[in-house]
């Protein structure tokens, strides 16, 4: 592998023992990790000198600990995702982006209770704000997406990203996670960014369209009953909207990996929709740069929102939102009662002055009726 990709690469197996040594020897790692997992600090630092490569690593440690998470904050993780078990290739899975750890961390679960590889992931260097979550994500698998650069530096580095992921797909037969978007939907609006496919098409050969091609793209929906930051993200939206220059901190960050990862998301869902290089490969390839991305980030949207699944809530959210009964054989007055209860308690838990209920009520309802908004555009 080529040095060019140093900084940003997940570690080579090779690299791990000096890795775990520097973990062992931080404070803060040791601190973090005594309190989440239930073992002798001595008996982790061996375990994880025994794993030698980062797929060890992963089902010895990552697997446990999203298992257990999944098992105390879930009602269940279902999939389609055995429909992959014949394939050769690597896949880009790009997905709607809900939670900033899980939506990643279930999917290398269902991989690897479906016998199959973990994805290489990506993540944006703004959440590693310790050294230690650096090497941590860099040895659960993960590639740094590098934020805060220069207009120059920023096209420089998402060449050399675009250049990794195609030598990550093509050479190394590994697929990849990357969201349809910098930063979570927080409205649930899935939309891919044009940005991302652009940046997907920087590396490669051929064409725009042969580029994306190299990539194996296939679409991938994440459905969450709840959405436990469904608040926090409410709460920003008021702030952003009141306070001029609004910025989130880091300890709003932090706030939001918590939540995200310890609080209650009922029923989760995941499913791939087919490779869309058969429809890459039918677009008229005379098209105009903006256009061609425009009509290949539709189909990716496409497969994310056609394959949504979707809970009362969703139903409920909807026909509130519209002051209509349109979906009232998809729930009982019981669901109904038991959302708009909800709804009152996410409401409760937002700590801002000025607290405006209606438009925070309005915003949550928002985000549990638009998958359902965009998949009645569908038309199918």
């Amino acid at each position: 592998m080529t040095s060019e990709f140093d900084e940003i690469r997940p570690y080579l197996d090779e690299e791990l023992p000096q890795i775990y040594e520097e973990l062992i020897a931080d404070p803060a790692f040791v601190k973090i990790v005594g309190g989440v997992l239930p073992f002798p600090f001595e008996v982790i630092a061996e375990r994880m000198r025994s794993c030698k490569t980062k797929l060890e690593f992963q089902k010895a440690f990552c697997y446990r600990f999203l298992r257990g998470l999944a098992d105390s904050s879930t009602q269940g993780v279902t999939s389609n995702l055995e429909t992959l078990k014949d394939s050769t290739c690597a896949y880009t899975f790009i997905s709607n982006h809900r939670d900033i750890i899980l939506d990643s961390g279930f999917l290398s679960v269902l991989l690897v209770e479906n016998g199959l590889d973990t994805v290489e992931i990506a993540i944006g260097d703004n959440l590693l704000i310790y050294p230690w979550i650096k090497k941590l994500v860099r040895i659960n698998k993960s590639f740094i997406v590098q934020r805060a650069l220069t207009m120059r530096q920023m096209l420089e580095s998402s060449a050399r990203m675009s250049r990794y992921m195609h030598y990550t797909i093509n050479e190394k037969n590994q697929s990849i996670w990357i969201a349809q978007r910098e930063g979570r939907a927080k409205d649930s609006n899935d939309r891919t960014q044009e940005s991302v496919l652009k940046m997907l098409a920087m590396g490669g050969e051929g064409d725009l369209v042969d580029r994306l091609i190299e990539m194996n793209i296939v679409p991938l929906s994440i459905s969450y009953e709840y959405d436990p930051c469904d608040y926090l993200k409410a709460r920003e939206y008021q702030l952003k909207r009141d306070v001029l220059d609004y910025k989130k901190s880091t300890a709003d960050d932090l706030k939001n990996m918590e939540t995200g990862m310890f609080g209650f998301k009922g029923r989760v869902h995941f499913h791939v929709a087919p490779c869309i290089n058969d429809q890459l490969r039918q677009l008229d390839r005379n098209l105009s740069k903006q256009d061609l991305f425009a009509s290949v980030s539709a189909i990716i949207d496409r497969g994310i929102h056609a394959n949504y699944r979707f809970y009362p809530d969703n139903y409920v959210a909807h026909d509130l939102l519209n002051y209509s009964t349109r979906f009232a054989n998809r729930y009982t007055k019981e669901d109904k009662e038991r959302f708009e209860a909800y709804l009152a308690q996410q409401i409760d838990k937002i700590d801002i002055a000025d607290k405006d209920v209606g438009y925070l009520r309005h915003m949550l309802l928002l985000m549990y009726a638009n998958p359902l908004i965009n998949y009645l555009r569908l038309g199918i």
